[in-house]
């Protein structure tokens, strides 16, 4: 593109104003086989993107083909690898979809026949290819393989197969076992079970040394974690699916950290201290020579310390102790800076997530500071010495992009409110900018270090002209104070042709759990099915309740040990300050969630049965006693310390209330929310004595969409049921 920094000026301004997108002239209509079936309206992203060593060039792939492009410039600049042209000494090609590189840039890993374990895990056939000789070496011949990563040096790789973990080396092709006794359903090497998968967002378990001289592992022994079980249907009798889940109050995988010695090939243990009911959720190797740092956590989730322990003897000390009267979350942000013993960590002790510059010596120095949330890290520039992050600073349903140096002085580099995110280049020299808001698409632009517009790399144009054939609504942002005084935030989408005179039929749309937001001010693809419901003459709202995040300490952690109170009250202010405000018809008011948002809908129809007259509830948890340990356990102790917690706002405990129409739908296979959830809600439902509609779609599993036309069917199905219910008719 010509011209690219006027271009972007103007862009930036159109889309802003975006006027020509409620022009109110004739148009068409939203459908759900539009949205879900031919999904027309579908915003394009950037992916394949990974930037190289130089810090001026990236990589992206278009068609299988890994191009390189200039940060400066946009052009292209060669080509790194084409999938067609990398064949195997069977004679097969490796089509790039899943790859990374070697520190150097000289290698590549390629996963490919991958199949999926749970939801952030999976098993591939990884082939390292050489760059500069075009040379193609499968990792293993022996099973598919998990995690494949290079050492430093990339002379060899670490996988993990079979619950063990072995280590290739590329120049001699042998391959070392560094573990053999791993056994499904009862030790795994290298890796997590499936709750530290799901809660702390860790599938790796394994680390290499700076210098390439050792590995750090996990060992988790799920020996006495209970199993769960569900049916997968199919052929003539069902197969049964078992993996171990770890419930609320129930017993957890034993975790220990060992470190193997690839010169000794021997492995030492690292000395977690003599409580074994604890949690190990991060594992890094730190900037100091041959010492690892190792985070513990009780397990009530509100005391965190991190260790550091000696490469050689595996002998510790605690270098930093956080505590919390309620709990502590885990993030990526702890980042090791050049300076040795010095680090970077986000903690919220001053009642706001904020980044601190932390010393292995004892010393801490608060770097941001205000009553707004840092969301997370970027990484440390250490040519500036800058620490980029983003963070909710213009407002909990914004993000921006901003610095602070060590000393203290933050600036934003964003300019234009809304959804900013980056993804820097080696050296962060350059970002890759991907911006939007409420009514506008994403707009992904290469900026310098200091936010400049440099060019354009997707302006979403073609979605831009056909959103302009449906005369969709604005999402408005509003703020209101319940009858206790509580400031909530919201957004709403108007029906067609809005009479402030009129009351309409309102769909609640919420999912509300701890940390978590629905009000963000971006672009966001299931508004579509809202601006159907708009069009159809509903009015579609939804707001943060008590417990959602970047409001600070109080606001979220408020609902401790009682999930489910305060939201559910919220909620229902919600309903009366629509009904109060003449937005609502009062014997109209519908609501919808999934997960923690079907729990709450749940609740509403129940609890809030004379407000809500019409609910879905999608994969709802219906017990917290169902749910898995690490997350129930951190916003409500063991139900064994806290039985009311959990009982007093069960769904299951409150089916008598129910009074409106209620559709319960889930997965069969939903190895997250279990469907037991369901099927216990649905005992209770028929014992009470109360008519409602179910939805089941088998072999799904939490998102549901599995099988052909799942998604589309789902949301077929729920779109009727609102129409019929809120509008007396079904959709056309």
């Amino acid at each position: 593109m010509h011209n690219h920094k006027k271009n972007l000026l103007l862009l930036l301004i159109f889309a802003l104003g975006f006027v020509s997108l409620y022009a109110q002239n004739e148009s068409r209509k939203l459908s759900t086989h539009l949205i879900f079936k031919d999904r027309y309206l579908s915003a394009r992203g950037v992916y394949g993107i990974l930037p190289l060593k130089d810090g001026e060039h990236y990589t992206r792939l278009q068609n299988d083909t890994l191009f390189v492009y200039s940060y400066k410039t946009g052009q292209k600049n060669g080509y790194l690898a084409t999938g067609s042209n990398i064949i195997t000494e069977k004679g097969d090609t490796l089509e790039l979809s899943d790859f990374s590189f070697s520190d150097d840039q000289k290698k590549m890993l390629i996963a490919v026949n991958s199949e999926a374990i749970y939801r952030h895990s999976s098993i591939s056939d990884y082939y390292v290819y050489d760059l500069e000789n075009k040379k193609v070496t499968a990792v293993s011949d022996a099973g598919k393989q998990r995690l494949a990563s290079f050492s430093p040096d990339g002379s060899k790789v670490a996988f993990v197969r079979n619950n063990n973990l072995f280590i290739k080396d590329l120049v001699s092709l042998k391959e070392t076992a560094v573990t053999t006794d791993g056994l499904y359903n009862s030790i795994i090497y290298g890796t997590t079970d499936w709750v530290y998968e799901e809660e702390f967002a860790i599938t790796q378990g394994f680390w290499w040394s700076n210098d390439g001289s050792k590995l750090a592992y996990y060992r988790f022994d799920e020996s006495k974690v209970k199993e769960f079980s569900f049916p997968e249907y199919g052929p003539l009798y069902p197969t049964t699916y078992t993996y171990k889940y770890p419930k609320a109050g129930e017993d957890n995988s034993l975790v220990t950290v060992h470190i193997y010695s690839l010169a000794d090939q021997k492995s030492i243990p690292v000395d977690l201290g003599s409580e074994t009911d604890q949690y190990i959720p991060r594992v890094q190797w730190s900037n100091i020579p041959n010492q690892l740092s190792v985070f513990r956590m009780n397990r009530l989730q509100n005391k965190l310390e991190i260790l550091l322990a000696d490469g050689n003897t595996g002998a510790t000390k605690v270098v930093f102790t956080e505590t919390n009267a309620s709990y502590i979350e885990i993030t990526d942000d702890m980042t090791w800076l050049p300076q040795q013993g010095e680090f970077l960590i986000t903690s919220e002790r001053d009642g706001f997530n904020h980044i601190y510059l932390c010393n292995v010596n004892g010393t801490t120095k608060q770097l941001t500071s205000g009553k707004w949330d840092i969301e997370s890290i970027y990484g440390y520039d250490q040519n500036r010495n800058l620490v980029w992050f983003s963070a909710a600073n213009r407002g909990p349903y914004n993000r921006d992009i901003c610095t602070v140096d060590l000393k203290g002085k933050m600036k934003n580099i964003s300019e234009t409110e809304g959804w900013n995110k980056a993804e820097f280049s080696t050296g962060f020299n350059y970002f890759i900018h991907t911006w939007s808001d409420m009514n506008n698409p994403p707009i992904i632009t290469i900026r310098n270090d200091k936010g400049k517009g440099i060019r354009i790399v997707e302006e979403n144009a073609r979605l831009r002209e056909r959103l302009k054939e449906f005369n969709l609504r604005k999402r408005e942002l509003f703020t209101f104070k319940t009858e206790t005084g509580v400031e909530l935030n919201g957004w709403m989408i108007k029906p067609d042709n809005f009479d402030k005179n009129k009351r309409y039929p309102v769909l609640v749309y919420l999912y509300g759990g701890p940390g978590s937001q629905t009000v963000r001010n971006n672009w966001e693809g299931g508004q579509l099915w809202y601006q159907y419901m708009a069009q159809e003459g509903i009015l579609v709202v939804s707001v943060d309740n008590r417990g959602t995040g970047f409001r600070g300490e109080s606001f979220k952690k408020i609902t401790y040990k009682q999930l489910g109170n305060y939201e559910t009250e919220d909620q229902i202010s919600t309903a009366k300050w629509l009904i109060n405000e003449g937005y609502a018809d009062p014997g109209k008011i519908g609501i919808f969630g999934w997960s923690y948002g079907g729990y709450m809908s749940t609740l509403c129809m129940t609890k809030g049965s004379d407000y809500f007259s019409t609910g879905i509830a999608v994969a709802p948890v219906t017990n917290w006693r169902y749910y898995d340990n690490i997350y129930t356990e951190r916003y409500m102790q063991k139900p064994q310390d806290n039985a009311s917690g959990y009982d007093d706002n069960s769904p299951i405990s409150h089916v008598s209330e129910l009074k409106g129409n209620y559709l319960l739908i889930h997965g069969s296979s939903d190895d997250n929310v279990h469907f037991q959830n369901s099927m216990d809600l649905t005992t209770a439902l028929v014992a009470a004595n109360k008519q409602f509609e179910q939805q089941f779609y088998p072999n799904s599993n939490h998102g549901i969409y599995t099988g052909r036309n799942t998604t589309f069917h789902l949301y077929t199905r729920m779109t009727n049921f609102l129409l019929e219910h809120l509008l007396g008719r079904q959709a056309k």
